[in-house]
């Protein structure tokens, strides 16, 4: 790859390294340049542009990023994000905690400068759509050789089972709570360190199979264990645990158990002890679990309720980062959804219209492939990364009948006959509190792919001010679909007639992302019995 000044005569298919604006043109780093961007460049006085060149042996950054992404070969808890720029995302769909190959992470990120891997921590907690890793590309193009030498090292651990991450869902439903009570301890505390126990164990997805209050005496915990019922067993004492031979310990022994290690490298949570009865593991809890903030008891009850064994030597190994006490703002382990989250993304597809320009034929019912274009496109929007489909249809439409079957919602809009605007409300209207965008799409796009549409939920981040994504030609003129973020559906559900979200993006041209889509793909819609003849025509 070249990178550096070029002549706007040697600049075509050159990628923008720096955004340019001028008073009636804007072109954002990382576009592809065309003739017609670089006719409007010397129409403004610009001569040259900062631009890399790639040469026959490089590969995009977002090939490359998705090449070795899809090589990582994850299980099937993980999913994995289509790439842009340069950066392809490993997502959580459920909670549990996710174990990782740091050699692997490690020779990975040796191959070359330009591929790199960062992940979250080995064996962290993670939450549903929380962000697992993520494969970035730095430049817009390394070589062949270094791709192909990342795909062959990724290809050869899985040969050897090993794998760069695995995520380990949450797997116990049930656990008991042993608290004790001490000579003159209140009833309020007892239930203060009941009430954060019980928080811990629901955020594990698990519930209470019985709790008990039992006297401050070996004895007395000992018949607690026995009649526990639950997967694990959790034993918070009404006074600190500070000795292998305290009541907590010695009542785990006296039930005929094991005390497997006292005390941890893990501050707040040296005192807890770790043990087993009847194959099951039992946690003594440090006084610090009366808290909700993190402490070293989370880190083994999230192993735990994985089905992950621990080990003494596992909890002697805390000791690096177990250092919790100092860091200046510890989570809540209480919390979900932190970290980086996968957006919700609902598909709208606006079916309704009344193709009177098809002379009496519906364009929607045109064969495509085999299937009538509506299903086709249909399909394509409920086998993409959208959490969920909405067609919107006119009254007692018969469309309707070639979208059953399909994972998607079907909405009617009342007013279909006054224009497209209506049609694009009523699907906003129709949306969830959950929803973060709203992918539009024309249902009169044959040559729309699941793929296209995974790339442009890819796109989509609000944190990065990438609030509206359009996808355009390869030579970059817009077209459809359209994603919308949530701070647009308020403007989106006010539209009437046939008033399209034209203004919308006008007037919010800052938050606008073009994303450019092969050929003219996000142009070609068919409206009239030409238009569909000689797209056959091309086509084949």
């Amino acid at each position: 790859m070249r990178f550096g000044a070029i002549p706007l005569d040697q600049a075509e298919g050159a990628i923008l390294a720096h955004s340019l604006k001028t008073s009636t043109l804007t072109l954002k780093k990382g576009r592809c340049l065309s003739a017609a961007d670089l006719e409007q460049l010397r129409e403004v006085g610009v001569s040259e542009v900062v631009a890399a060149r790639l040469s026959d042996d490089d590969v995009p950054e977002d090939q490359a990023a998705g090449r070795i992404a899809k090589a990582l070969k994850v299980d099937a808890g993980i999913t994995l994000s289509a790439p842009f720029t340069g950066r392809a995302n490993l997502f959580a769909e459920c909670a549990g905690v996710i174990a990782i190959d740091r050699d692997l992470a490690d020779r990975l990120n040796q191959i070359d400068e330009g591929i790199t891997i960062a992940t979250l921590d080995h064996l962290a907690r993670v939450h549903p759509r929380q962000m697992l890793a993520t494969v970035k590309i730095i430049p817009y193009a390394v070589p062949e050789s270094a791709v192909a030498a990342a795909e062959s090292l990724l290809a050869e651990a899985a040969r050897s089972n090993r794998e760069l991450m695995r995520l380990h869902p949450f797997r116990l439903r049930t656990a008991s709570l042993i608290l004790t009570r001490t000579t003159g301890m209140a009833e309020k505390v007892i239930e203060k360190g009941a009430r954060a126990v019980r928080d811990r164990i629901h955020a594990l997805e698990m519930h209470v199979a019985d709790e008990q209050v039992v006297a401050h005496d070996s004895r007395s915990i000992a018949a607690g264990i026995a009649a526990a019922r639950g997967e694990c067993i959790l034993i918070l004492t009404g006074s600190a645990t500070s000795d292998r031979f305290d009541v907590g310990p010695a009542g785990l022994q006296e039930a005929g158990g094991a005390v497997i290690r006292f005390g941890m490298p893990v501050d707040p949570g040296n005192l807890l002890f770790l043990g087993a009865w009847d194959d099951r593991q039992v946690v003594g809890l440090p006084g610090c679990a009366r808290s909700p903030k993190l402490n070293g008891a989370d880190w083994v009850l999230e192993r735990i309720a994985a089905g992950l064994p621990v080990s003494g030597a596992d909890i002697a190994a805390m000791g690096v980062g177990g250092l919790l006490k100092e860091i200046p703002s510890r989570p809540n382990p209480r919390a979900k959804g932190a970290g980086s989250r996968r957006p919700v993304i609902a598909a709208l597809l606006l079916a309704a219209g009344q193709s009177r320009r098809m002379g009496g034929r519906d364009k929607l019912m045109e064969p495509v492939g085999g299937e009538p274009l509506l299903r086709r496109i249909a399909s394509a929007a409920a086998e993409s990364a959208s959490d969920q489909v909405l067609a919107v249809l006119r009254p007692e439409d018969p469309r309707a009948g070639v979208l059953e079957g399909l994972m998607l919602r079907q909405i009617v809009n009342p007013r279909a006959a006054e224009g497209m605007g209506t049609s694009l409300a009523e699907g906003i209207r129709a949306l969830g509190p959950e929803v973060d965008g709203a992918l539009v799409i024309m249902a009169d796009m044959p040559e729309i792919r699941a793929q296209d549409l995974d790339r442009l939920i890819a796109a989509f981040d609000p944190g990065e001010g990438r609030e509206i994504i359009r996808a355009t030609a390869a030579d970059g003129r817009p077209g459809h679909p359209v994603l919308f973020g949530r701070r647009f559906f308020e403007p989106l559900a006010a539209l009437s007639g046939d008033q399209g979200a034209r203004e919308i993006l006008r007037e919010n041209a800052e938050f606008v992302t073009d994303l450019a889509l092969a050929d003219e793909v996000a142009l070609t819609d068919l409206d009239t019995k030409q238009a569909w003849a000689a797209w056959r025509a091309r086509t084949g």
